[in-house]
């Protein structure tokens, strides 16, 4: 089945909905699958918002930070504005916290044998 067609439309039409179970976090619903469950989304931290649990899913996840910085608690690393993630399934993030806030889109997605490739390296792309 898959996610559903849409041709551009105004995401602030799309209503922010608290994501369960954590507080100062919300969530835009872009596209959803009904079959598989992954979807597309907006996701935004309050500021001062934070998660407590590591994560790991089954699927791939994509994310880049539209505004604002994100804290790894685990990694002790700091993500801002402009910075890009591409995980894995399996593949251990989290918990986070965001002093500012954070805005965040964010593409979940199952394919056959699905792994993100490091390509950038130095600053520069490498080529295949």
């Amino acid at each position: 089945m898959g996610k559903k067609e849409a041709e551009f439309f105004d995401i602030e039409k799309v209503t922010w909905s608290p994501v369960k179970g954590v507080l100062g976090i919300q969530e835009k619903i872009l596209s959803f699958d009904e079959k598989t469950g992954v979807y597309t989304r907006m996701l935004l931290f309050d500021p001062g918002a934070e998660t407590y649990e590591t994560l790991t899913h089954d699927f791939s996840e994509e994310v880049y930070i539209v505004k604002g910085s994100l804290r790894d608690k685990q990694k002790g690393l700091d993500f801002k504005e402009g910075m890009y993630a591409c995980r894995s399934p399996g593949m251990r993030h989290g918990p986070y916290y965001s002093r500012t806030g954070c805005l965040l889109f964010e593409v979940r997605y199952y394919q056959k044998r699905a792994r993100c490739v490091n390509r950038i390296r130095s600053g520069r792309r490498n080529k295949k």
